[in-house]
């Protein structure tokens, strides 16, 4: 695997110092870099096993992009994407993307973890074209830059989050394609399960000025049951496994 350099990438994760501290090797997807795997190229295959029970890795630097206001959810719809029927719940689309409705007015659309989609990008671009003809019933949302975005998964992630979330995110009680707004860590943040393959997955997403902080303590829960960070060729492998 060539080296990357995350420095001459457009966009870098603020967690990118602890990630080249871990002997971080990254890889493109889209425009930008996301880690790959830490160490050498065997730890792929370990990292894929760890992912499976418990492990965190740093997407922010995937795409994202948000939608407020009374008009919002139809505007999205007009895009020819599908949304939620309820607040708090989520849907994956076609090609990969996955759209979460955080409230009546609120949408966020997320990448798909191999950057393939391209709805973000399009989205994006078609929000310049309409907020040309300004219309204050739409607002998008720079999520790339507002809020980081974590996935946690594994079978033990559930009972880690016990210790730190008041909700219960347990697989029976917090299903798959469901959204928890609360806070982890005394952080408020944004769950989103969505499981990768047959490996529950939990997606978090918190102010970005907050991610150092949350990552450590991320960290600190899970090292009672052996978790560690992995990249995000550990969770594209979990989406194979039925």
């Amino acid at each position: 695997m060539a080296i990357l350099d995350p420095t001459t990438a457009p966009r870098r994760s603020q967690l990118n110092q602890r990630h080249v501290s871990s002997h971080a090797l990254f890889k493109e997807l889209g425009s930008n870099l996301v880690v790959s795997h830490y160490g050498d190229n065997d730890s792929i295959i370990e990292e894929h096993s760890q992912a499976q029970t418990l492990a965190i890795c740093d997407l922010s630097t995937l795409p994202r992009i948000g939608f407020k206001g009374a008009g919002a959810p139809s505007w999205v719809e007009a895009q020819k994407l599908n949304l939620p029927a309820m607040a708090n719940t989520t849907v994956l689309q076609g090609s990969g993307s996955l759209v979460a409705k955080l409230s009546d007015q609120e949408i966020l659309v997320l990448s798909d973890i191999f950057a393939q989609s391209k709805d973000v990008f399009h989205l994006s671009e078609q929000a310049k074209i309409y907020h040309k003809n300004y219309d204050k019933q739409v607002y998008s949302l720079p999520r790339d830059d507002s809020h980081c975005w974590l996935a946690v998964s594994g079978t033990l992630a559930s009972e880690m989050f016990s210790k730190i979330c008041g909700v219960d995110l347990r697989t029976h009680k917090f299903s798959h394609s469901h959204i928890a707004q609360t806070s982890v860590a005394k952080t408020n943040a944004v769950v989103i399960r969505n499981d990768l393959g047959s490996t529950p997955v939990f997606y978090v997403l918190s102010d970005i000025s907050g991610v150092e902080f949350l990552w450590d303590c991320l960290l600190d829960a899970m090292q009672e049951y052996g978790g560690y960070a992995v990249g995000v060729s550990a969770l594209q492998r979990l989406t194979k496994e039925h």
